[in-house]
């Protein structure tokens, strides 16, 4: 899938899927290759990975048919900016809470090398160049804007946000939005799962696609498609793998009859 197939997947309605990588090993993009994947998502706010490193994944994960997804650390501009110069697909803004932020990751996603005060005028509704145009057009089919919805501010918010153009995806944070609905890693909760359903059924109706990253069960991932989601984020390379090798582990000292001395289990956070 290319970044074009990606978007069109997402605004159409089409299920598609990914997984967090946080692994930069050169071994690791021919295995996740072969997973059955439509993108990766790759982490730049709690992950600690270099540009040259991002950069370096991007390109091979981009050369394998798996358009990369960044989030940025912050929705500033010139992050977003930084990301797609160094190969990604599209970039994942974190902790949206107006319309005016969309406005300004729009020019910097979407309207593609301009910037400063013609910027401001195009943003403000000034016609471009006919030359432009044709340019913008191609930026706004290559390149990825995905806007993290993560508070209570941000849903009540929604429909302004969901107002400006550009936007080619919501995505939940479920961990941050947990927290600001006053109960923390409650993911069961009608409350949460509620909100869920009304960011996904808003951005559905708005023609974007609606998705989220979480860590849990397969079971988890069907229960938000079907509240709504086309767009799931299942897990990460790192908690899958913990995952299988603690039950592995487990297994073979079981085999062997030894009894685990640490049975404390402490998962990978993802927020």
């Amino acid at each position: 899938m290319n970044p074009v197939q990606l978007r069109e997947a997402l605004i159409t309605g089409a299920p598609v899927f990914g997984t967090l990588i946080v692994s930069p090993s050169p071994r690791w993009p021919e295995v996740v290759a072969t997973c059955g994947l439509d993108f990766v998502f790759i982490d730049t706010e709690h992950i600690a990975i270099d540009r040259a490193q991002l950069s370096w994944m991007c390109q091979t994960y981009r050369a394998l048919g798996l358009p990369p997804i960044v989030r940025i650390s912050s929705p500033d501009p010139y992050l977003a900016t930084m990301a797609l110069d160094g190969g990604a697909a599209g970039i994942v803004a974190p902790y949206v809470e107006s319309p005016a932020e969309v406005r300004t990751l729009r020019g910097a996603v979407k309207m593609r090398p301009v910037k400063g005060r013609k910027l401001g005028r195009l943003l403000a509704g000034e016609p471009p160049e006919p030359a432009l145009s044709g340019l913008f057009k191609k930026s706004a089919e290559e390149n990825l804007l995905f806007i993290n919805i993560e508070s209570l501010p941000a849903i009540e918010a929604l429909d302004t946000i969901l107002a400006e153009p550009g936007i080619d995806a919501l995505q939940i944070g479920p961990h941050d939005l947990s927290c600001s609905l006053g109960s923390p890693e409650c993911y069961d909760s009608t409350e949460f799962l509620d909100a869920c359903g009304t960011i996904f059924k808003k951005a559905r109706a708005a023609g974007v696609g609606a998705g989220i990253h979480f860590w849990g069960t397969p079971e988890d991932a069907i229960r938000f498609q079907e509240l709504g989601a086309n767009l799931i984020i299942h897990s990460a390379d790192i908690s899958l793998f913990q995952k299988h090798l603690r039950l592995e582990i487990a297994a073979i000292k079981c085999g062997a009859g030894i009894a685990s001395a640490n049975n404390r289990v402490v998962d990978f956070p993802i927020v």
